[in-house]
């Protein structure tokens, strides 16, 4: 895992525990909004993914202060809460967006096209990414 999330880092231009700490919110995330089977087979494929979801899982749920919690109260989470609970660990859009297509494109490299297609086509707005 640790090869991984150095390469997230490089690639995002963030530090080392800023990117473990982001990838384990976006593969939570993917985990909470996706259809199950497909993103349950992606995060198994990626070394280390079950275990970096079990340590983030939920990590800034409800983040954002106020907004964010009115965002999770009244269900308006979804990517734009993803995006919340990133910028909230001090990430910028542009480091966001260089998260998420890295994180898509690790797991195609590790569970391939046809499972990251699907847990794409079930997560409104995550396209824009892939």
């Amino acid at each position: 895992m640790s090869d991984i999330v150095t390469q997230v880092a490089e690639k995002v231009g963030i530090e080392h525990d800023k990117a473990e700490k982001a990838l384990g919110m976006m593969l939570g995330f993917l985990q909470r909004e996706a259809d199950d089977a497909p993103v349950a087979k992606m995060i198994e494929s990626i070394p280390g993914g079950p275990d970096l979801v079990a340590r983030f899982n939920g990590e800034g749920q409800g983040g954002g202060g106020l907004l964010g919690g009115l965002m999770s109260a009244i269900g308006g989470g979804g990517i734009m809460g993803l995006g919340q609970q990133l910028m909230s660990q001090g990430l910028g859009m542009s480091e966001i967006s260089a998260l998420a297509k890295e994180t898509i494109a690790i797991a195609r490299q590790h569970a391939g096209d046809e499972t990251v297609d699907q847990v794409i086509a079930s997560v409104p707005g995550l396209s824009q990414f892939a």
